[in-house]
């Protein structure tokens, strides 16, 4: 700990907004994973058959009651609006599925982007560091005194690797955890759009059947 607070302190000004950084992306990241794999994830295929099997027995209120009993699942919130609307048309169960799926699949996909450029900024940030403190470093070889030369040179060192060394160490796990959350979005989002449709068609069979 103590080294790290001095690899910090020898950083410089750029330390600050490269942890600033680190804490806004880490508070992202831990949203978005909570939101995703706590709240909007549900087991797709095993939630999709017991709804067929309700509607095949024609039991919607039960089917509407299992969707709010998991309300907080994009799948379940798609699969409620469809449900809705059983006894209608074909036209008012593909309406209903549509705008359900227009509103979860943004909510879904919110902010993920947000973790990948907060880490290129970070990145950026230990960049720019880098070049002050080489800046320094060549200013402390042509204007400081020879005996205070290599403590400033150093200093000057210090800063160009300690930011580019904070900027990766944010950047790098930011960009791990991005892909993570982006594959589990996509998941999500790509159940949520097989079983719509396959409710969807489910639906409309019912309504031809009479």
């Amino acid at each position: 700990m103590d080294d790290f607070a001095q690899f910090y302190q020898e950083g410089g000004f750029f330390m600050h907004p490269i942890a600033l950084s680190a804490v806004l992306g880490a508070g992202v990241m831990v949203e978005r994973f909570i939101f995703l794999f706590f709240r909007f994830n549900i087991n797709g295929g095993q939630f999709f058959n017991q709804v067929q099997k309700l509607v095949m027995a024609n039991n919607i209120d039960r089917a509407i009651k299992l969707c709010n009993a998991a309300d907080k699942a994009a799948l379940a919130r798609v699969m409620k609006a469809g449900l809705t609307r059983a006894n209608k048309s074909e036209a008012d169960i593909a309406s209903a599925i549509e705008e359900a799926l227009l509103e979860v699949t943004p909510a879904i996909s919110k902010r993920i982007s947000m973790i990948a450029a907060i880490a290129n900024i970070a990145t950026l940030l230990g960049l720019l560091g880098t070049i002050f403190g080489m800046i320094e470093a060549f200013n402390a070889v042509a204007t400081v005194a020879a005996d205070q030369r290599s403590q400033a040179l150093a200093k000057g060192i210090s800063i160009a690797i300690n930011t580019t060394g904070l900027g990766l160490m944010v950047a790098i796990p930011l960009l791990a955890a991005q892909v993570f959350i982006q594959n589990l979005a996509k998941k999500i989002t790509d159940e949520v759009d097989l079983y719509a449709v396959k409710l969807e068609n489910l639906l409309a069979a019912r309504v031809r059947q009479g």
